[in-house]
């Protein structure tokens, strides 16, 4: 049938089988007046799609088309729509629809509202499940779609819509900027988008990850320092050194998570962005009396970040590091496998979108 009434996508049907990824038709929800259709030109491959397809954070419908970091051009807007026109390039991230009515969503926190669409795997009102961007097309609310400045790549706009703002909401919102000394834990998809944003504000940022092999990167990327948690008592001539930690894991469940908090100044905050499939270790809660910190997490960012944030990289000709595969089943699945590897440096952009759905 094909577009409007169909879409394409690369999905998988078992989630014992994620890595075997088929071509098939799915029916996007009815087009609405504050809709755009998005002609898929690149994705980004999140973590959050591999804990999706593997079961890591528990059953999803199938099948799916995973996928939440999408870059294209705007091929139909409906008639309220006024945050793009047709032939704009655009992007859309993890969240695709609020209900903008709630007190969260005039309060500005859309992303955090009790309604909320994620991209894909949610089901809309009428009972459709939200696909994503491994696919041809996407159709998504106008308020979480995103103008791209023109000297930011696909390949690097893609991973800015879910990992880039994931990490720079709860980086804005603590304040980090000149005369803050913050640490970012994992020099990974996350943790890489993190250094960047943090230096390019002005911060005092030190990268901690248990991978010596990273200390090149973390330090290429903006880092001052690099910490490697492989060397013993590591944390002890850090107490009380850092504002403010991130912490882009999603290994914490296999920390000594006390040892990270001693390194926290006196009121500081441990901030979780990284999502492990496993609970976090036991924490007892005299172990936040030595410094008064907190811990806390957040969940992407909201539309003033992300316009804010697209700008800051656009401004400042920021880069990430980005590989590229063609999409298909085979670069579907690569991807994926590699991902759940940490095989990657440090984000993956499918690309060739042509090539399998046509022009």
């Amino acid at each position: 049938m094909g577009y409007p009434d169909t879409f394409e996508g690369f999905m998988i049907e078992d989630q014992k089988n994620w890595t075997s990824f088929k071509k098939q038709e799915f029916k996007p929800k009815p087009f609405e007046e504050t809709d755009i259709d998005i002609k898929v030109e690149a994705c980004g491959v999140c973590g959050s799609d591999v804990h999706t397809i593997n079961g890591g954070w528990g059953d999803c419908p199938l099948p799916i088309c995973v996928g939440h970091e999408i870059i294209g051009k705007a091929i139909k807007v409906g008639s309220k729509v006024t945050t793009c026109k047709v032939g704009d390039r655009v992007g859309v991230g993890a969240q695709i629809q609020a209900c903008m009515k709630c007190k969260i969503c005039k309060a500005g926190q859309e992303n955090y509202c009790p309604d909320k669409v994620d991209t894909y795997g949610a089901p809309y009102k009428d009972g459709t499940i939200a696909q994503g961007g491994y696919s041809s097309h996407v159709r998504s609310h106008e308020y979480f779609t995103f103008p791209i400045p023109d000297n930011i790549s696909n390949t690097d706009a893609g991973p800015m819509m879910c990992a880039g703002l994931t990490v720079w909401s709860p980086l804005v919102r603590a304040g980090v900027g000149p005369g803050k000394k913050i640490a970012v834990i994992g020099v990974g998809g996350l943790g890489h988008f993190a250094i960047l944003w943090a230096a390019a504000l002005g911060a005092e940022v030190y990268a901690i990850s248990h991978s010596p092999r990273k200390e090149a990167d973390a330090l290429k990327l903006g880092a001052k320092k690099f910490i490697a948690t492989q060397t013993k008592d590591w944390h002890k001539d850090w107490a009380f050194a850092f504002d403010y930690i991130l912490n882009t894991a999603d290994m914490t469940h296999t920390f000594n998570i006390q040892d990270y908090i001693s390194t926290l100044n006196v009121n500081g905050e441990f901030h979780h962005v990284g999502l492990p499939d496993e609970p976090l270790p036991k924490i007892m809660a005299q172990d936040f009396t030595i410094n008064g910190c907190k811990m806390g997490a957040s969940h992407i960012g909201n539309r003033q970040e992300m316009l804010s944030m697209l700008k800051l990289a656009s401004e400042k000709n920021i880069k990430p590091m980005i590989e590229t595969l063609d999409i298909s089943e085979k670069g579907c699945a690569e991807a994926v496998e590699r991902v759940s590897k940490n095989d990657v440096k440090y984000r993956f952009a499918l690309t060739g979108y042509d090539k399998v759905f046509g022009k």
